[in-house]
């Protein structure tokens, strides 16, 4: 009966979706075809009078199964793209951008730049507000291979010296893709979102043309502008331009203060240290012990030498002064619970000992002021140290020693 028929068929075309995840989820990408042939067939002789035009699930699984299809060509992958930008026009320009990506990966530059500029001038019923945001993305993208082109062009005309500014053409050329650049990343910037590497080009454009102040503006409205999501990299950005523009400290130190507040594991935070601890300001370097033993809380950082010289360094100044040791007590309490078996267990002292020698060092110089000469990973490496006739480490031992009273006072 036709209830039967309509029944197994939505069954066998369930069965079949199944089948191509399960050839995608394996990597089988010959057998995952086979099946969305198959399950493409079939919608196209279902007799139940239903619409199902081809669906955003197929143009994303038969993309994913051409990219990695062994026998897949540019030429089937074009074929496939031009048959779901005309079945599907309610998502052409998403398309037309998964088109465009599928060129750049395989190289085909001047074919993706005129995808680009086909779905830009493309139009469908009325404008809505979706299709504005999708066209200034398209822009975006389009700028960005002018950008491209752009640089190019500055390669070849710097590559001759002062000869190649003689060529006019090129030199007219390279000013042309700046134009056309610019006015394309500075659109989509404006809009609320991430656009790391769209800021990133237009601020290498506007800086190569001398134009540090606009660059300076859209850089800081990129970092602090409220509309924006917190992104750390618009704040490393903006400190990597500062600081290229011989700004003062205090800027340098703002800026790197906010990325410390949302990722105090940034790679950065050992600069950040090292500039707040040659502050005479008593808070900035008091900030900067608390910046490196926040960047030490992450795996990540366990062993970093520069961090743990950092930290070794400061902590030594400290406790040979005998002042601020109340710093050190207020860092060491929200830690003393677990940093030890995190980062100076037996096991680690071995490891340390037998991979970096300095590593080992630094992290015993804090250990031993922060848990005193009995603490296991002091105790192994100074031992170690010792018997390999090291003399930093006879002096390391005499030091934790002699100031074996400063472990009293900051465990309370």
């Amino acid at each position: 009966s036709r209830r039967d028929h309509k029944s197994d068929f939505t069954k066998s075309k369930e069965a079949c979706l199944r089948y191509i995840q399960d050839a995608m989820l394996r990597q089988q990408w010959k057998r995952a075809a086979e099946f969305l042939t198959y399950y493409i067939e079939s919608l196209e002789k279902d007799f139940s009078r239903e619409s199902v035009g081809p669906s955003e699930m197929i143009w994303r699984m038969g993309a994913e199964i051409l990219w990695h299809h062994s026998d897949g060509s540019v030429k089937e992958f074009n074929s496939f793209i031009e048959q779901m930008k005309t079945s599907g026009l309610k998502r052409y320009l998403k398309i037309c951008l998964e088109h465009t990506f599928y060129l750049l990966c395989n190289g085909l530059i001047d074919e993706a730049y005129q995808v680009l500029s086909l779905a830009e001038s493309w139009r469908f019923g009325e404008q809505t507000a979706i299709q504005d945001k999708e066209k200034k993305l398209i822009q975006a993208y389009r700028g960005l291979l002018d950008y491209y082109r752009w640089r190019k062009q500055k390669n070849i005309l710097l590559e001759h010296g002062q000869d190649g500014f003689e060529d006019l053409a090129v030199e007219q050329e390279m000013h042309n893709c700046f134009r056309k650049a610019a006015v394309s990343l500075q659109e989509i910037i404006k809009i609320p979102g991430v656009w790391d590497l769209f800021v990133k080009c237009y601020v290498d454009l506007l800086e190569f043309y001398g134009d540090h102040n606009e660059a300076h503006q859209v850089l800081n409205e990129y970092a602090y502008n409220s509309k924006f999501p917190a992104n750390p990299n618009a704040h490393v950005y903006l400190y990597q331009f500062l600081k290229r523009h011989g700004e003062s400290k205090k800027s340098l130190i703002s800026a790197l203060k906010i990325l410390h507040d949302i990722v105090p594991s940034h790679e950065l935070m050992i600069e950040f240290n090292t500039m707040l601890q040659k502050s005479k300001k008593r808070k900035k370097r008091q900030l900067g012990l608390e910046v490196i033993f926040a960047a030490l809380d992450y795996a990540g950082w366990k062993e970093n030498l520069k961090a743990w010289s950092c930290l070794a360094r400061q902590m030594k100044q400290i406790v040979i002064s005998e002042k601020h040791l109340d710093w050190i007590k207020q860092e060491w309490s929200s830690r003393k619970d677990w940093w030890p078996a995190f980062h100076f267990s037996r096991y680690l002292a071995k490891r340390n000992w037998q991979e970096n020698e300095s590593l080992s060092y630094e992290k015993a110089v804090v250990a031993g002021i922060l848990l005193g000469k009995d603490c296991k990973y002091f105790k192994h490496v100074s031992r170690q140290g010792c018997k390999a006739q090291v003399k930093r480490f006879r002096m390391l031992k005499k030091f934790v020693s002699k100031h074996s009273s400063v472990y009293l006072r900051i465990s309370g």
